[in-house]
């Protein structure tokens, strides 16, 4: 059985769950962002407690067939920009299509009435949150994060990300006190 899970986007997120998962003495046979796969069916019972202690952690089992297309998606581009140091060989609506094995104008569609955003600006700000990240840590430099993160030149990050913040990056960097948004709530 498959469990969707909402805001489960990061490697301790995976932990917090599956010690949950544990405590209930719950098999796993695998675990991604957003989703476990469980050994057998879970109990009504057993599966309102679970989303009771999911939700104590601010976590959500999801239901329904949008709720999980959507999760889906969202982790599939956070996994992308946060997780994979690969550059994507398919365009961003293929890989989604493909992976969801659904039409992407419609998973598009849904997506944009769900979450009031489209999939492009979504996949944008994780993106510039990743430079956002990486511009703190000061270990790279503005074109080795436009490399990292797949722009095609600097200029276009800077571009994107003055388009999104209001800051240029060099300016970012000199703010310290502006905090960074977790990613979850983007």
């Amino acid at each position: 059985m498959k469990l969707y899970i909402k805001n489960m986007v990061c490697n301790r997120c995976e932990m917090a769950v599956q010690l949950e998962l544990e405590k209930m003495q719950i098999p796993i046979l695998s675990m991604q962002l957003g989703e476990v796969e469980i050994a057998g069916n879970l109990e009504e019972s057993e599966k309102q407690t679970l989303a009771k202690k999911l939700n104590e952690l601010g976590f959500e089992l999801l239901d329904d067939k949008i709720s999980k297309t959507i999760e889906r998606i969202k982790n599939l581009i956070i996994d992308l920009v946060h997780y994979q140091n690969e550059k994507l060989k398919i365009n961003l609506s293929t890989y989604l299509a493909e992976d969801l094995k659904q039409d992407y104008s419609a998973m598009s569609n849904l997506f944009s009435e769900t979450e009031g955003t489209t999939i492009e600006h979504y996949f944008i700000a994780q993106k510039i949150e990743k430079a956002k990240e990486l511009l703190m840590y000061n270990e790279l430099t503005l074109s080795e994060i436009a490399i990292q993160l797949n722009y095609s030149n600097v200029a276009h990050l800077s571009n994107q990300f003055k388009k999104v913040t209001g800051f240029t990056p060099s300016h970012f960097k000199k703010l310290k006190d502006i905090k960074r948004k977790q990613i979850d709530t983007l």
